[in-house]
């Protein structure tokens, strides 16, 4: 089935053409030339003409008109390559700034995790606090509750210490500010049917803390299953913590060098068995391939479109190269030649670029929420709404673009034809 989809778009787009010239009576075709009729594009030739513009302008603006089919067809090869363009950008764009908002789990300029027991914490945290270069600090550790109503557990991350500095990206709401307020993934609202301004009860055995939900937070972890809060809001639970979860995240004061102080650090770490090390975000490797993925699918849209003006460009060069001739032998110059040829492609991309942008546009935003949703979560209001100004002005002359540099070739080709070679041309 898959084969057979390009030999079936190929015969479908060749059947009108095919089909013309199957109908196309034989004295018809004897007598029609290359040439289009004189009476397509006269009248906007005659409105063009009036205009305060140069005539290579006027005479390149008006083309299009004299074949409506041919120019339409460049126009949507041009559009769809505009709204390929402007889709790729915009969801790399999303991309990278849903990356960024989750590298805001792990903040700060120094991690410290791995620890092999909880009995250490405590020390760790003396051991960071001793140091002069240190900022602010807190350290956060994951356990499994319950929560009243829900079936099954839910991941719950504890911060210990000042965590202000260290909110995650927001989706909506508000980080929380101390005991009794928490912030959910995207999963967990949608699985218990809360909201922001709900109360959920968290269970451990028999105990149980009733908190709020203040903020719904970036997170794909688990189907966005999991809450997080200060460790004194399940202080009275006393949940039992993954030893492996332990992770404290030091942001350095101004001007302290970090090598310098992870050196430092480490010296009094070295007796827990863990060490301190950079804090470096990076990329994941999904959203590197989407990147290098959406990168290809643009550039080849931006190719098959420009395929599409070479094409179109090229038989209109052909066909009018005995009209380039007369205009040559008239004193027309090279360089007036080209701007023909140019501006003949140039008025349909532009129209073609300002209609692809606005439907690139509306194809990102129906396609990152449905992403968002197979991810587990829902996406911050700054990751969708990335066309701004200075990114849609240059992607609505994405169109201008891709004409120009479609014609340059024929452009080329009919400036250096010598004019009694155009003017014995049929």
């Amino acid at each position: 089935m898959a084969a057979a989809n390009p030999p079936g778009a190929i015969a479908a787009s060749a059947w009108a053409p095919a089909r013309r010239a199957g109908n196309l009576r034989t004295v018809e075709a004897i007598a029609v030339g290359r040439t289009p009729s004189g009476d397509r594009g006269r009248v906007a030739r005659r409105v063009l003409g009036r205009l305060p513009l140069p005539r290579p302008l006027t005479l390149g603006l008006a083309t299009p008109f004299a074949r409506p089919g041919r120019s339409a067809t460049m126009a949507v090869a041009v559009a769809i390559g505009t709204i390929g363009a402007t889709f790729g950008i915009g969801l790399a764009l999303s991309l990278n700034g849903i990356q960024s908002g989750i590298n805001l789990r792990s903040p700060g300029d120094v991690v410290v995790s791995d620890l092999t027991s909880p009995v250490n914490t405590d020390k760790v945290d003396a051991a960071i606090a001793r140091q002069p270069g240190t900022g602010q600090w807190f350290n956060s550790a994951e356990a499994d509750l319950g929560v009243a109503g829900s079936a099954g557990s839910t991941t719950v991350i504890s911060y210990q210490g000042d965590s202000s500095w260290a909110s995650w990206q927001m989706i909506r709401g508000r980080w929380f500010h101390g005991p009794g307020e928490v912030v959910a993934a995207s999963g967990f609202p949608h699985a218990t049917g809360t909201r922001i301004g709900d109360g959920i009860t968290l269970i451990n055995g028999s105990r149980s803390s009733t908190v709020k939900i203040v903020g719904e937070v970036l997170d794909v972890r688990q189907e966005g299953m999991l809450i997080v809060l200060d460790r004194t809001s399940i202080a009275a639970l006393q949940p039992q913590m993954d030893p492996l979860s332990y992770q404290f995240n030091v942001r350095l004061k101004p001007g302290v060098k970090r090598d310098d102080y992870i050196q430092a650090v480490n010296r009094d770490l070295e007796p827990f068995g863990v060490s301190a090390t950079r804090n470096s975000n990076k990329l994941s490797d999904t959203v590197v391939s989407m990147d290098a993925l959406t990168g290809a699918l643009t550039i080849l849209l931006l190719s098959v479109a420009g395929l599409g003006v070479l094409n179109t460009a090229v038989l209109d060069t052909r066909e009018r190269v005995h009209d380039l001739g007369v205009l040559k032998a008239l004193g027309m110059s090279p360089r007036q030649t080209t701007v023909v040829i140019i501006t003949s492609v140039s008025g349909v991309g532009l129209i073609a670029g300002v209609v692809g942008v606005p439907i690139g546009i509306a194809v990102h935003g129906v396609v990152i929420p449905i992403m968002g949703r197979a991810a587990g979560t829902d996406i911050p209001a700054v990751d969708a709404a990335v066309y701004d100004l200075p990114l849609v002005i240059p992607l609505l002359l994405g169109g201008l673009v891709i004409a120009t540099a479609g014609a340059l070739l024929p452009a080329g080709w009919a400036t250096r034809t010598r004019t009694a070679v155009a003017l014995r041309t049929e």
